[in-house]
């Protein structure tokens, strides 16, 4: 009977004690998710970088808000911002988040206090201002500008949606370091069997070719500057101003596809360090503090890898889609708020023959991406690029070779301000349509040009003191009597590894040269000395690597720079009459023969037209 009634009440206790058991495995693993979550939201990883080490003292909060969560409940939901990098400019606080944003989010840039004497931040005392812009980046990244930092508060922002007035989520804050830009690795591109690196603060000699076995590229299948991970080093195979080309771990070079997102780094070995055995490809990094000297195996002196927010990506991957071959001419240019210039310059060029359009965008503000959606829908086949990095026009130009090449056969590297003109045929009374695509098609087969130069017409204010309303082709009339320079249009397909360029012309590999063609035949118009409300925006920053901003007092005579002009953007006397020595309406009349309404005169760039 006692047997009986112990067997009863086994069976009726067993489901109340398997339910208790799943109420307490329920219960702990509710409280292992809290902890979870509570761990990321504090700060528990010691960040290492050169110049900034900050320590922020987080109080516990959960990384998605409430109304973060009723979004995602009502089918809105809003990826997580994730800072993965920042990068401290002059004027700008640049982050690259992890995750395409939307256009129409309200954005914050949030700044920690910083105690004094100490690297600690207070994330209770916060300042927040809007963000200056955002724009899409690489096909895994998005880019934020914030304004520099307050002063006494720290580089490591982070970011904030704003909703209905009220922040509802942080970023997750996956580091806090803050990247120099004086010394960094900041693009990465496959291009066959190699990669070509873009590297700011190597201080190579500029214009010149440099010794590749100074360099390693590093691979990262972690991010080694966390500490651990395994890496794959494989050795430079040409090096010059920014750029160093290595070969590519094998495994990426079978299956170029896996290498895409992975970080690269350029490791300097240094001069004593070249002679050296070839080190092993495959490398364990043990926790040891980035960006300094380490011993390897041998005993021997090893550099670090460069601070590095570089991803590898395909330049193939930029390619339009297209049925036919390649282009016969495509056209490159690097710019900075000028899109009012961009309609007359690709119009005008257009109707010579240029076929496809590369705008690398310097961070302008002035709504270029309009512009750029107009022209396209109109079918000028025109793709904007953003290339957020300050005075790097030569190495977005070696980009931008990279990604044209694989679409065109010609491409030309020129200004908005320049315009090709050819006048025998405009004496000769000559149609000029497609006149620039011929030229280039002429040599497309050739086994020995691989560059065509044409000399450059500076053109002045031509006594004007506002912009001309018809464009710079009609309104500048009056130049100086000597050309200045030239400009090129390349077979990309035929440029030297380095892809070392100079004042818009390239190094062309053994055994083929460059053609000048005779300024009777064709000749550029530089419109560089415009209005001054125009010019004087070159005060502000200049693209080009090896050239020195104007605010600054060296090279004055250089002419890169206005003669006399000085280091301050002060309008000098009679600036509209400066730099005249001949007056020359060839362009203009030719424009006006070939573009203007006959009915009323307008030209098809005009805005009062469009």
């Amino acid at each position: 009977m006692d047997s009986e009634q112990r067997r009863k009440r086994k069976r009726i206790y067993r489901p109340y004690s398997h339910a208790q058991f799943l109420s307490v495995r329920s219960l702990i693993l509710c409280l292992s998710f809290l902890v979870f979550l509570l761990f990321l939201s504090s700060d528990r990883f010691p960040i290492r970088t050169v110049s900034f080490h900050p320590v922020l003292s987080v109080p516990h909060f959960s990384i998605l808000s409430k109304s973060s969560l009723q979004d995602s409940f009502h089918g809105k939901l809003r990826l997580p911002l994730r800072v993965e990098d920042r990068v401290l400019f002059p004027d700008h606080l640049l982050l690259l988040v992890s995750s395409k944003i939307n256009q129409a989010d309200k954005l914050d840039c949030v700044y920690y206090k910083v105690l004094n004497d100490s690297r600690e931040m207070i994330a209770e005392e916060t300042v927040q201002q809007g963000v200056l812009s955002i724009d899409e980046y690489d096909g895994f990244r998005s880019i934020v500008r914030c304004p520099l930092p307050p002063l006494n508060y720290s580089a490591a922002v982070d970011l904030r949606r704003r909703g209905h007035g009220v922040a509802y989520d942080w970023s997750f804050r996956i580091n806090q370091t803050v990247h120099s830009w004086d010394r960094m690795v900041y693009e990465a591109a496959i291009d066959g069997k190699t990669a070509v690196v873009f590297v700011k603060g190597l201080n190579l000699r500029p214009h010149k070719e440099s010794d590749p076995a100074q360099f390693r590229c590093q691979f990262g299948l972690r991010n080694w500057d966390k500490g651990g991970g395994f890496v794959l080093m494989t050795e430079a195979v040409a090096a010059a101003q920014e750029v160093v080309r290595c070969f590519l771990p094998r495994s990426i070079r079978n299956n170029p596809d896996k290498g895409q997102g992975i970080r690269v780094t350029v490791v300097h070995v240094g001069e004593s360090d070249a002679e050296r055995e070839p080190m092993p490809s495959v490398l364990k990094i043990h926790n040891s503090r980035p960006y300094e000297h380490r011993r390897n195996h041998r005993g021997q002196k090893e550099d670090m890898p460069m601070p590095s927010v570089a991803r590898l990506y395909n330049s193939k991957s930029y390619q339009k889609k297209r049925k036919r071959g390649k282009y016969e001419l495509c056209v490159c240019t690097m710019l900075w708020n000028q899109a009012p210039a961009l309609r007359e310059w690709i119009m005008y060029h257009a109707w010579l023959g240029v076929e496809r359009w590369f705008i690398y965008d310097n961070n302008s503000d002035d709504g270029i991406q309009e512009e750029i959606e107009e022209l396209d829908f109109r079918d000028y086949n025109v793709s904007r690029h953003t290339w957020p990095w300050i005075k790097t026009q030569e190495a977005g130009f070696s980009h931008c070779a990279l990604r044209a090449r694989n679409e065109c056969k010609w491409v030309g590297f020129f200004d908005v301000d320049e315009f090709y003109y050819f006048p025998r045929h405009h004496r000769r009374a000559l149609l000029g349509q497609n006149l620039l695509r011929s030229l280039v098609a002429n040599y497309s087969s050739s086994r020995t040009i691989a560059e065509i130069r044409t000399a450059c017409h500076s053109f002045g204010p031509s006594g004007l003191s506002s912009p001309p309303s018809q464009g710079v082709t009609v309104g500048y009339t009056c130049r100086l009597q000597s050309p200045e320079r030239h400009k090129s249009i390349v077979r990309p397909d035929l440029l030297k590894d380095t892809l070392l360029n100079v004042v818009h012309h390239f190094q062309l590999r053994k055994g083929f040269k460059y053609l000048n063609v005779p300024e009777s035949s064709i000749i550029i118009n530089h419109y560089k000395y415009q209005v001054w409300e125009t010019f004087r925006a070159k005060f502000f920053r200049r693209v080009a690597t090896y050239v020195v901003d104007w605010q600054e007092n060296q090279n004055q005579g250089s002419k890169d720079r206005a003669p006399g002009l000085g280091t301050e953007a002060i309008e000098p006397p009679n600036w509209r009459l400066q730099f005249c020595e001949v007056w020359d309406t060839g362009l203009r009349d030719f424009v006006l023969a070939n573009f203007a309404n006959p009915a009323t005169g307008g030209l098809p760039w005009e805005k009062a037209l469009l």
